[in-house]
């Protein structure tokens, strides 16, 4: 493949100093006989168990916490870095391994933009939901005496607040998240800044952080399926499940737009693609 040609800041083109990784194919069978993608799966599944229990953990003792002195406590700031920081270390520690998706709406994103395939995507999207499972689970077993009459840290929609805005806060939530995520690992980012790669789950543990901040309000800040799943599933009250399909609808709708906007708005896949039909109907 001969490499494309950009403008500099003198007026002279050189040639383009990154490579697009070629597009994951949509069924890799041969995935399933390497170590390396079970090895991926344990690292999502260990992850997204850590994530759940510190933050779940936070939120309970945020909300068993009855003094009247409202500094008294991490309050809605803490929970914010609770999240954004959990995501941020993980994101770290498990990139090399499996990418640190640690949410299957970012799973989700990936996929859609042909980062990986089809079954990857799936297992991941299950070792997530078992994961936040299994760190909810250790959450109120610590924490039994607390944890039922707090809320179990499970995403409601909040009083005041009708269907179309929690869905609304989750899809917007969501689209920063996985717009990130797109714009912080992008090969042609990291080809021009050699430490973006090093800094990369700062910017996606930031995004986590504001997005929390803005919604917690709303909906107790979803923008992740398998945080809201383990929630819902350990706490199973009625309400818990009420509104349950707004943490999964919103954010598979906000990582889709995030994925259309990056590979076909900002990366011009849909001019790419365009230009290629073209040259190859005149040939």
């Amino acid at each position: 493949m001969g490499k494309d040609t950009e403008m500099t800041e003198q007026g002279s083109f050189s040639a383009k100093d990154y490579q697009d990784p070629p597009p994951a194919p949509l069924i890799d069978p041969k995935e399933l006989g390497k170590w390396s993608f079970y090895r991926a799966l344990i690292a999502e599944f260990i992850a997204t168990l850590l994530f759940l229990y510190i933050t779940v953990l936070t939120v309970i003792g945020y909300k068993s916490n009855k003094s009247a002195d409202p500094c008294d406590g991490v309050g809605i700031l803490g929970i914010a870095w609770a999240f954004g920081g959990m995501i941020f270390v993980l994101v770290y520690c498990t990139a090399g391994i499996s990418g640190g998706h640690i949410n299957p709406a970012v799973t989700f994103g990936l996929f859609l933009a042909r980062k990986v395939s089809l079954i990857r995507a799936v297992m991941y999207m299950v070792a997530q939901c078992l994961g936040a499972i299994c760190g909810v689970g250790l959450v109120k077993a610590f924490q039994n005496s607390y944890y039922d009459n707090n809320g179990g840290g499970a995403n409601m929609l909040a009083s005041g607040y009708n269907k179309g805005t929690g869905l609304g806060a989750e899809i917007i939530g969501t689209f920063v998240l996985v717009y990130t995520v797109f714009s912080a690992t992008d090969p042609k980012r990291s080809a021009r800044d050699s430490h973006v790669p090093v800094l990369a789950p700062l910017p996606i543990g930031f995004a986590v952080f504001m997005v929390h901040l803005a919604t917690i309000p709303v909906t107790g800040t979803g923008i992740n399926p398998a945080r809201s799943f383990g929630a819902a599933v350990i706490y199973n009250k009625s309400k818990a499940w009420d509104d349950h399909w707004i943490f999964w609808v919103g954010p598979f709708l906000g990582a889709a737009i995030a994925a259309f906007y990056h590979q076909f708005i900002l990366r011009a896949g849909a001019i790419k693609a365009l230009g290629s039909f073209r040259s190859s109907s005149h040939v």
